[in-house]
């Protein structure tokens, strides 16, 4: 398989979210605004690609028996890092995202990368697979985040849209309007994998 399709599968093909149903809980929680999904995107490539970069080079000196161990002390010290790094140029942001930064460490798709294909590929092909599924994953963040300001607030990365007599719609703006939203997503996502088959 070529780097590019490592890169590009994970966004439709083998979506982390839409087909492998993996890291739901914090794709729904931070997708209020286009701002936090962004932001989330951008940690989540970060750790998902530094931590197979990692994994995948040190594969060969890692002991079968405490693998996974280390491989969570690895993704923690990427996620503790970006918390730091986020906390430094973008506070107010980091005041909203919370903890979710931080649940980057039990993230199915960042450990279930790391141990299902970094730890047997190289570590240029791991880094690639580590981004597309980082892209993947912030790809339906932002669809998903964009449906829920534009349709609740009337603006797009705060700004405005719609115009001022634009009534908020409360209902995307709730947890069931995330679930709804991403439901409708996979839906259609699925239809496209399908015809493209």
């Amino acid at each position: 398989m070529s780097l590019k399709k490592h890169l590009k599968d994970p966004l439709i093909g083998r979506n982390p979210i839409t087909v492998e149903t993996l890291g739901i809980c914090s794709a729904l929680a931070v997708t209020m605004q286009v701002k936090t999904a962004i932001i989330m995107s951008l940690a989540m490539i970060f750790v998902s690609s530094f931590s197979s970069l990692i994994v995948s080079s040190l594969r060969k000196f890692i002991p079968q028996q405490i693998r996974l161990i280390i491989q969570l002390c690895i993704i923690a010290t990427l996620v503790i890092l970006t918390d730091f790094i986020i906390k430094a140029f973008f506070f107010e942001l980091s005041q909203q995202l919370t903890v979710y930064v931080g649940l980057i460490i039990t993230n199915c798709i960042v450990l279930g990368r790391t141990e299902s294909f970094a730890m047997q590929n190289r570590p240029l092909v791991s880094f690639v697979d580590g981004i597309g599924n980082g892209l993947g994953y912030g790809m339906v963040l932002l669809i998903v985040s964009s449906i829920r300001e534009l349709f609740g607030n009337g603006s797009w990365l705060s700004y405005r849209v719609f115009p001022e007599s634009y009534q908020q719609n409360v209902f995307f703006l709730l947890p069931a309007g995330a679930f709804i939203t991403l439901g409708l997503l996979v839906w259609v996502l699925n239809i496209i994998r399908n015809r493209g088959k």
